[in-house]
């Protein structure tokens, strides 16, 4: 049968699992305050390192790195414009947990790009901007 065999040469090669998201940032002490605020553990002090990294969402890690690191061992990387390229997604328990995740993080004096909102498909709904400049949401369902 024509194909039969490459659909099970298909089937016997396992897929690569999506596990991480790094995120290369400028100042990792002001990285991992930001995050910590958003609700992420980070297992070590992490504020020094060129590396930290966060387990989180059943296994999924999100990986803070400085550009000098990323430099270090890709020398051909540079870094684009700020922000703009990402979004992270913090599911919260309730609107009100919508509207304190995004007043304790402006009043610590990160932008807010999205005050709290109720979205018309469904959630409250806010936008911060993290240190390096990207989008960081909150939501949960409206009540």
């Amino acid at each position: 049968m024509p194909g039969h065999a490459n659909t099970l040469t298909l089937m016997k090669t396992p897929k690569p699992i999506l596990n991480a998201l790094s995120i290369v940032v400028d100042d990792m002490a002001a990285s991992v305050a930001f995050y910590r605020a958003c609700g992420l553990e980070f297992a070590d002090d992490g504020v020094d390192a060129p590396h930290t990294e966060s387990t989180a969402f059943g296994g999924f890690r999100i990986l803070l790195d400085t550009a000098h690191s990323i430099a270090e061992f890709d020398p051909a990387w540079s870094a684009l414009a700020k922000g703009g390229r990402i979004s992270l997604a913090f599911e919260c328990a309730d609107p009100a947990e919508v509207d304190s995740r995004y007043a304790e993080l402006t009043a610590a004096g990160h932008t807010g790009r999205l005050e709290p909102f109720d979205a018309f498909w469904g959630q409250r709904y806010a936008t911060v901007v993290d240190p390096d400049g990207n989008s960081v949401d909150f939501y949960a369902p409206s009540t």
